[in-house]
């Protein structure tokens, strides 16, 4: 009947097709025969494209009809069936993403693909509560029945195959003198009876695939819907959907939802900070809401206060049977003995996120047998991988649990010996790799590596590792501190010096050689004082900001400097101090400290003198140009390219060359000054490459920056426009106060381009 209407009205398989909204491979299964009932939605969309009469539209309609699978007078359901869907919740929030793929799972189902969805994720995420409401959604789209199978997958002994299939298949009308004996057989009578029929079959809480899979059909337009803790990742072919937590605005829905509009309305800010504390878990958020549903005269800011002690939270969330920790501990009870370790040890880490390489550590297991738990626990929801590199984390409330049970099972002793051991060989190998940047004595194979065949190969290695785990260097430098082991803090700062000017933008730094100025003066060290005090003046400097902490830094330093008789260090302390006088907007006296700064360094001899010099140098031509000093500028700043040009026995060319690089760009801001626009280009050009060559963003995009507003100046509006963009956007994310210039410089060139 379709194919004689669709050529009446002179139209292909695919213009149909694409008219009705049906996939051509529906069509042509439905124009040959092997798909004989569409459901009503369908016949209604293809009688419309083809333009049907009210005779026709009823005749196409009646024959789907009876095409439609019906039950088999042998074997159909009976009219009460033990597995009838669970009953849904009202108070259902979000997931509609998620539903609306379901959905069209089911509305672009092929006979000779069965659907099948798998819904996975950590436990507490709702998966149950989102298969069972999305069942009933799709319910009339299954005239033959909807059924709902608990598999116990978290129990001690899941439900088998075996007998999982004879509840089905009695709830299919099959009698116990006709139902086969093995599983295999079960299994096949199980596809033979829903191949032309359209059910929904719910498999909710699986083990494992060898569970569900006898359940699969291998024919017909049956859905399947599996929940499982675990990814079941050996399952061919079928649907995924992988629940996340809500986001805040639907956790703090789900609680209007069940405690009402009003309550929430008096104390917003308290949902708020209950579903933050909640970690917008649904089970969590779901507990917390039904807790104050019972207690209608209790304020929410109460519950509130009670999640904000940690050591309460679990404690808190329950209400009746519903409780946050025996969720997790169904979990955790099937894990094998090794992944339980990794879990509770990884609770000891101290960044948001750890590597294997830190689980090994911390639990003292090999890394590939480490690694392997992980996926273990990723797999059964413990743990969320990162979806970009190597790296794992825990749910806030998971990660309550497993420090709940680090207690419980590990002693006092263990755990102490444990965080020594991970701080102490983290923190080893954070001063090896560091030491790759030390631009004085470059280490291309640093010696000092806890394990040398693992170590960061090269600076670029060297930096990922730095950069992912600063977290862990950084905790375990505070644990050498407060275990006094100066000279390891001592040496693990002065090992950051270097690779601390490639991320300025970082305000740990200021701890870091607050912590290492101590160990100095607590190892009676005067000149190592000096060194990391004005390492410190650098940090509130350029990191945090903190011009007026900078300038006494800079002076404690010279004081110590000064009874040290170490006249470098004093030098140091001049230029920070000189540095932090300009920020502050005492620019004379800032010119004449750099000036005092740069006799210091000139009257010495040593290489170190020279480089001291080359900064102060560079610096002290930026204060003359602010002054409007511009010509003396550009010679103190052509002054110091000219020595970087001329080389520096015993200095690495690399360190010469990115000193020459901040010379250019001076260079080419003078020039600036000056109106010498095209003459300023090419040294920020030049400077520009250097310091994007070097990885030095918080070199590159001020210099960038630079340059923006020289082709701003040149009248080339789209380049600038396009390297204003680049540095504007680099400069927020480094925190820089020259983002605020950037910003000021675009909204100049867009009145140039629109006026």
């Amino acid at each position: 009947m379709l194919l004689g209407l669709r050529m009446r009205a002179e139209l292909s398989q695919e213009e149909l097709s694409h008219i009705a909204g049906v996939s051509i491979r529906a069509l042509a299964d439905l124009e040959r025969g092997r798909s004989r009932g569409p459901q009503r939605r369908t016949v209604q969309a293809l009688a419309a494209a083809l333009r049907l009469g009210p005779t026709d539209c009823e005749a196409l309609e009646e024959a789907a009809r009876r095409g439609r699978p019906r039950p088999r007078q042998d074997t159909g359901p009976p009219a009460h069936t033990t597995l009838a869907l669970p009953r849904d919740v009202k108070d259902f929030t979000a997931r509609s993403a998620a539903l609306s793929r379901l959905h069209a799972l089911v509305e672009n189902a092929e006979p000779g693909h069965p659907p099948v969805s798998v819904i996975s994720g950590q436990p507490g995420l709702g998966k149950s509560t989102f298969a069972v409401h999305a069942a009933h959604r799709l319910a009339d789209h299954f005239p033959d029945g909807q059924f709902a199978l608990d598999l116990r997958g978290m129990d001690p002994e899941p439900a088998t195959a075996r007998d999982a299939l004879a509840r089905l298949l009695r709830a299919l009308g099959v009698t116990e003198s006709a139902m086969p004996t093995r599983t295999d057989d079960r299994a096949g009578l199980y596809r033979d009876m829903v191949r032309d029929r359209r059910i929904l079959l719910l498999l909710d809480n699986a083990a494992d695939e060898s569970q569900v899979r006898p359940f699969l059909p291998g024919a017909g337009l049956s859905l399947t819907i599996i929940t499982s803790r675990h990814t079941l990742a050996g399952l061919e072919a079928v649907h995924r959907t992988r629940l996340n937590v809500l986001k805040r605005e639907e956790a703090v829905e789900l609680l209007m939802r069940i405690i009402g509009p009003q309550r929430v309305q008096h104390e917003p800010q308290a949902v708020r900070d209950l579903a933050d504390l909640c970690g917008h878990l649904p089970l969590a958020v779901r507990i917390a809401g039904q807790r104050l549903a019972a207690r209608p005269d209790e304020r929410i800011g109460k519950l509130t206060t009670q999640l904000a002690v940690q050591g309460r939270r679990l404690d808190s969330l329950q209400a009746g049977g519903l409780q946050v920790r025996a969720a997790f501990a169904l979990s955790y009870q099937q894990l094998s003995q090794d992944a339980k370790t990794v879990f509770r040890r990884a609770s000891l880490a101290s960044g948001p996120d750890f590597s294997p390489e830190i689980a090994a550590l911390l639990a003292d297991l090999p890394l590939v047998q480490t690694a392997r738990c992980a996926e273990e626990l990723a797999d059964a929801g413990l743990l969320q991988p990162d979806a970009a590199v190597e790296r794992y984390r825990f749910h806030d409330l998971l990660k309550l649990f497993a420090t709940e049970q680090l207690i419980l099972e590990d002693d006092p002793e263990v755990r102490a010996h444990v965080r020594d051991r991970a701080a102490g060989w983290v923190l080893r190998r954070a001063t090896a790799a560091a030491l790759r940047f030390d631009a004085d004595h470059h280490r291309d194979t640093p010696d000092s590596d806890p394990d040398p065949a693992s170590a960061p190969a090269g600076r670029e290695q060297a930096r990922v590792w730095l950069e992912a785990e600063r977290a862990e260097w950084l905790a375990a430098l505070r644990q050498a501190q407060a275990a006094g082991r100066y000279q390891q803090v001592l040496d693990a700062a002065e090992a950051m010096h270097w690779f601390s000017d490639l991320n300025q933008h970082w305000e740990l730094w200021a701890e870091v050689f607050t912590r290492s100025a101590d160990a100095a003066r607590a190892l009676g060290s005067k000149q190592d004082e000096a060194v990391h005090l004005n390492y410190l003046s650098w940090a509130y400097n350029h990191c945090l900001h903190d011009y007026a902490i900078a300038l006494t830094t800079a002076d404690r330093a010279y004081a110590v400097a000064h009874e040290a008789a170490d006249a470098l260090q004093q030098g140091w302390a001049l230029g920070y101090s000189a540095g932090a006088l300009y920020r502050l907007g005492r620019s004379e006296e800032s010119t004449q400290r750099f000036r005092e700064a740069a006799a210091c360094f000139t009257a010495l001899p040593s290489p170190q003198g020279r480089l001291a010099e080359l900064s102060v140098l560079n610096a002290l031509g930026h204060n003359l140009r602010i002054a409007g000093h511009v010509e003396e500028a550009l010679v103190t700043h052509r002054r110091s390219a000219a020595l970087c040009r001329a080389g520096m026995p015993g200095q690495p060319a690399e360190l010469i060359a990115q000193y020459h690089a901040a010379a250019l760009q001076e260079i080419g801001k003078d020039l600036g000054a000056l109106n010498r626009w095209a003459e300023a280009e090419p040294p920020l050009r030049e400077a520009v490459a250097h310091f994007d060559a070097a990885q030095m963003p918080a070199w590159s995009e001020p210099a960038r920056l630079d340059l923006g507003i020289v082709l701003r100046r040149l009248a080339r509006y789209e380049e600038a426009r396009e390297t204003l963009l680049v540095a504007h956007a680099a400069l927020t994310r480094l925190k820089s106060p020259r983002q605020e210039e950037a910003a000021a410089e675009l909204r100049a060139l867009d009145r140039l381009i629109s006026g």
